[in-house]
């Protein structure tokens, strides 16, 4: 793709785009959306768990899969019965319901392994912080978003922001395109 490029990244995939930006002339901003941007050397799992609030992880299911060539990894989900309570409180009980029988899991590998890369350190950042967020507690997303000198919005959200107020997420990727001109 050729740039201008906005980058914007939810939860975990904040830590992807920290490291997919990395040297990449054409991206001119990063967005990061309640989510997780790690330095070099940190892991998802630490982040979240740097400071108190994170009620999520003590309601994750562990599932284990076949990896290629032998060896066993594990996937975590949200325990359905937990999902809306700690990921997605303000979103409307049958979506919410759809959304826990629908999620896709994360590897206990990728929320260990050690960020390579930190392209918040080199192009300008955004981020959204939801205030009533289970899954990165609020002093979490702040202490990334000053480290990352991030440009903020603070909205009383849970972590699935992007469902319950996506105008506010919009508005926020939109001024982050807006200044890349």
């Amino acid at each position: 793709m050729q740039g201008p490029i906005v980058l914007a990244g939810h939860s975990y995939g904040g830590a992807v785009m920290s490291s997919a930006a990395a040297g990449d002339p054409d991206v001119k901003a990063l967005v990061y959306v309640t989510a997780l941007a790690p330095d070099v050397g940190e892991s998802t799992a630490e982040l979240v768990n740097k400071f108190p609030g994170n009620t999520l992880g003590a309601n994750l299911q562990s599932v284990p899969f076949p990896l290629p060539g032998g060896g066993e990894g594990t996937d975590l989900y949200v325990k359905r019965e937990a999902f809306r309570e700690h990921f997605a409180a303000d979103v409307p009980a049958p979506t919410a319901a759809l959304m826990a029988v629908t999620q896709r899991p994360a590897a206990t590998a990728a929320l260990e392994g050690k960020a390579t890369e930190a392209a918040w350190k080199v192009i300008p950042s955004w981020a959204l912080l939801a205030t009533d967020d289970k899954a990165i507690p609020l002093a979490a997303q702040k202490f990334m978003a000053e480290r990352a000198k991030s440009k903020t919005v603070e909205v009383k959200a849970s972590h699935a922001v992007p469902v319950s107020q996506p105008g506010a997420v919009a508005d926020l990727i939109i001024e982050a395109a807006n200044a890349t001109k």
